[in-house]
């Protein structure tokens, strides 16, 4: 490993000069801006472009600085596991991140981070997550009720946006919002948008101003809070943040324990909006599937309006098939960023220190060496079958499915040291989404299907996805 490496003792750290960067393939796009418009119109289309024409490792502007992407479960392997500590989440993520959501766990690196991660996985373990479920049973049922009852036509990912909203409420703030939940949504839906605003200065009338506006209205809500919780505890995951102890038994910081929860809500409610969405369209658009699903519930032995147990979630193995394939095909972090510490090199090509790199698990995805058809929804790709990749017993004929491949292949939540500490958790909502859902409702696609996704910073439905329910 080449010895020069970026000295982080200053306030900033500095990205290399572009023309130490021109021997990597690649393009600068136009001044300033370089090729912002065109990666947030099509951030696929846009990476699988230049990999046809660059190869898995080329060089862009976005956001006005040059970067270098690194394709392929090799780069993903590289980056995220960084088991030589060459790499820099915080410093990665910083461009996008620092003024809506500073210091949450992707904005942390090495021992800073595990002793945050350490004392927050307690709000992740057995007893919270058997607590958190009670909870997702009682509002997924409720809202799922509402919902048959009046079938036809429905935006779905609107309606799925708001009970995200209020289960990560009753989940991790022990209650419902109330009053101020719009407030607080559109206050994470700007925070959100500014993380790829064009223009990087809460200058008036922008995205980042009203980002940073936002973050200012979550920061007052939460702060208050604050005190309340740790004097009257409880079980919800706020409470357990405000308790929370690091190795020498110091409680978190009040400003620590902001930061951590806005940035959890943020994700159980906008990762999880996505996911679901994305995992019921693909289920309306193919009902051999949904009827499996379907039908794997029906095995449970559940009575009609019995919760699911906490002991069940290991026999629902196609919903997590299902699960999985929707996370492949439309996973929630498209992109992921770091900052090289350190000069490397990976296939052959020379980086800086300094760099911004990034690997992309949206590409990794589709790759079709790793995952043949990949715009087919095939869950049996995940069955933990026999090489042939065949589908379990009783579930949908589709096509072979993949048989093995490299382990950061399928990366939708990360990997190594920065693993998403709630992936159990949107595990579990999925299950218990579907639990109450697929036995009441069956879900199409109306003629025309959907208008497409818009992929960054979380992908989205562009036209609020319209499906069509009706009593199963």
């Amino acid at each position: 490993m080449p010895a020069t490496a970026v000295n982080l003792a200053g306030p900033k750290l500095s990205p290399p000069a572009r023309r130490t960067l021109v021997h990597i393939p690649g393009e600068d796009g136009w001044p300033i801006i370089g090729s912002t418009l065109q990666i947030l119109a099509d951030p696929k289309g846009y990476v699988e472009r230049l990999a046809a024409k660059y190869g898995l490792v080329f060089r862009n502007n976005v956001l006005g600085e040059t970067g270098v992407h690194l394709l392929g479960p090799d780069a993903n392997e590289l980056l995220l596991l960084d088991e030589q500590r060459n790499f820099s989440s915080q410093l990665g993520w910083a461009r996008f991140m620092d003024r809506v959501f500073p210091r949450g766990l992707m904005m942390m690196d090495f021992d800073q981070h595990r002793l945050h991660r350490r004392a927050l996985s307690v709000a992740f373990k057995a007893g919270p997550m058997q607590a958190y479920l009670q909870t997702l049973n009682s509002g997924v049922a409720a809202r799922v009720a509402e919902w048959r009852g009046k079938p036809g036509q429905m935006h779905f990912y609107p309606a799925m946006k708001q009970l995200t909203l209020d289960l990560a409420a009753t989940s991790f703030l022990g209650s419902g919002i109330g009053p101020e939940a719009e407030g607080l949504t559109r206050a994470f839906v700007d925070m959100v948008a500014a993380t790829i605003a064009p223009v990087r200065r809460p200058l008036p009338g922008t995205k980042m101003r009203r980002g940073v506006r936002g973050r200012e209205h979550i920061v007052a809500y939460f702060a208050r809070q604050v005190p309340i919780r740790r004097q009257r505890g409880g079980n919800d995951l706020f409470s357990q943040l405000c308790r929370a102890t690091t190795e020498d038994g110091a409680l978190l910081s009040p400003e620590a324990v902001v930061d951590h929860i806005s940035f959890f809500m943020m994700a159980a409610h906008d990762t999880l909006t996505s996911s679901l969405s994305a995992f019921v369209m693909l289920l309306a658009g193919n009902p051999i599937w949904q009827e499996a699903l379907r039908s794997e519930i029906a095995g449970l032995g559940l009575a009609e309006d019995e919760p699911l147990a906490f002991d069940c979630l290991e026999g629902m193995k196609l919903t997590e098939m299902a699960f999985k394939e929707t996370l492949r095909m439309i996973p929630p972090v498209p992109m992921v960023p770091r900052r090289a510490l350190r000069e490397f090199n990976f296939k052959g090509i020379t980086i800086p220190a300094g760099t911004s790199v990034a690997v992309n698990p949206l590409f990794t995805h589709h790759m079709p060496e790793y995952w043949p058809e990949p715009s087919r929804f095939n869950p049996a790709r995940f069955a933990e079958a026999a090489p042939s990749g065949r589908p379990p017993t009783g579930s949908p004929p589709v096509c072979s499915a993949r048989a093995g491949g490299p382990r950061f292949a399928f990366v939708p939540y990360g990997g190594g040291a920065h693993m998403c500490l709630g992936l159990h958790f949107a595990y579990m909502q999925a299950k218990c989404f579907s639990r109450h859902f697929l036995p009441n409702i069956r879900v199409s696609l109306p003629p025309g299907g959907s208008k497409g996704w818009q992929m960054w910073p979380i992908p989205k439905p562009k036209d609020g996805l319209t499906l069509h329910l009706e009593p199963a």
